[in-house]
């Protein structure tokens, strides 16, 4: 007995940093950053976008957030590519740092005709806070800017303000996405491209959901139409059968706490009563949904919870949003902000916001077979 106790006091004083590396392997498996807080000189990366482009690109984006998390301040858009879906990255490339100004809410769309990557993108004083914005005691307004790319994301044009023609006098906070935005595929508005938004009105306070668009290849942008019900903001979109959209919204009615839906047979220049999608729980945060326009699936990704951002899950739907079959949580914990993608390789791409203690600690990158996904 005392020979046996001995080599197990003995196993653990020579082996101690196996058992810790053990562990540290079994975090890092857990949840796989792309973009990991408190590296690369910034505090916190937040606000996932991702897509592939039509040569098999994966273009990530997100805020990095230099001094703190904080929505305000020093912050700037910066980009991984990856030319083998996903297996490997490049280093962080900044695409727009103006300073100690917000550079923020990254919404990309590519126009598969030409292959231009654009990138929809907001802006504000570092100094201006949202609510000074929205109660107009700001020293500047939020402000809506272009950027473009027409060598596959490696390089990206200066940004172009384009608030004029996408945003109303009496409207105070504005964002686009934050997620990717659709070209139109089928219809009377086939190529169109089309960035969900969302903005506040100036006295009233209230929240509304509304789209920009381009039908001239990214040229130019317009406003779109916006929900006729308020009390949403934060909004992603998809294309449905015969050219008909769904905008799935962030949620402001705290009695049902559930995403909220409109739809749009016009090209998204109006839209329909709001309605509430019970399945889809959510404890007031932004979502991403993503249509599979071979196979007519929608996928939609979320922190589903009532109580708090946690628990990431990946919802399928084969009647066009009506039901939710297939269910599956990718993480357990703390997690928030997400989007998805259509690898070229068939697999889907999911990229969100996670942590161990907060949902704001990186954001994953991972990767789904539809294989491993039973419909």
């Amino acid at each position: 007995m005392k020979k046996a106790l001995f080599i197990c006091l003995l196993t653990l004083f020579l082996f101690p940093a196996y058992n810790l590396s053990a562990q540290v392997q079994t975090t890092e498996k857990k949840l796989d950053y792309l973009f990991e807080s408190g590296t690369n000189g910034y505090n916190t990366f937040r606000i996932p976008a991702i897509i592939t482009t039509k040569n098999g690109t994966l273009l990530a984006f997100a805020e990095g957030r230099k001094n703190t998390s904080s929505d305000t301040g020093d912050i700037d858009l910066v980009m991984k590519r990856s030319d083998d879906n996903g297996k490997t990255w490049s280093e962080l490339i900044l695409i727009w740092d103006d300073g100690d100004n917000v550079c923020g809410n990254p919404a990309p769309v590519q126009d598969t005709k030409s292959g231009k990557i654009f990138l929809l993108s907001t802006w504000n004083l570092g100094s201006d806070h949202e609510h000074e914005i929205i109660n107009q005691t700001s020293w500047d307004t939020r402000r809506i800017y272009l950027l473009v790319s027409s060598d596959d994301g490696l390089t990206w044009s200066e940004p172009v303000e384009i608030t004029t023609t996408v945003k109303l006098n009496n409207w105070t906070w504005y964002a686009t996405g934050p997620c990717h935005g659709i070209q139109l595929q089928a219809g009377e508005y086939k190529s169109r491209l089309i960035i969900p938004c969302d903005h506040i009105e100036a006295g009233t306070g209230k929240y509304f959901s509304h789209i920009i668009y381009s039908d001239n290849n990214g040229k130019t942008w317009n406003l779109g139409g916006t929900t006729p019900q308020d009390q949403v903001n934060e909004c992603t979109i998809a294309e449905l059968s015969e050219g008909k959209l769904m905008l799935n919204m962030r949620n402001y009615d705290r009695t049902r706490k559930t995403r909220k839906v409109s739809l749009s047979n016009d090209g998204g220049m109006t839209w329909s009563n709001i309605y509430s999608d019970p399945l889809l729980i959510e404890p007031i945060c932004q979502a991403s949904l993503l249509n599979h326009p071979k196979k007519k699936i929608l996928y939609f990704l979320n922190p589903a919870s009532e109580n708090s951002r946690e628990k990431m899950t990946l919802r399928i739907s084969n009647d066009e949003g009506k039901t939710w079959a297939v269910s599956k949580v990718l993480y357990d914990g703390p997690a928030a902000y997400s989007d998805i993608t259509l690898l070229s390789t068939g697999e889907l791409g999911c990229f969100y916001e996670a942590g161990e203690k907060s949902p704001y600690e990186g954001i994953v990158f991972k990767k789904l077979s539809l294989k491993e996904i039973k419909y």
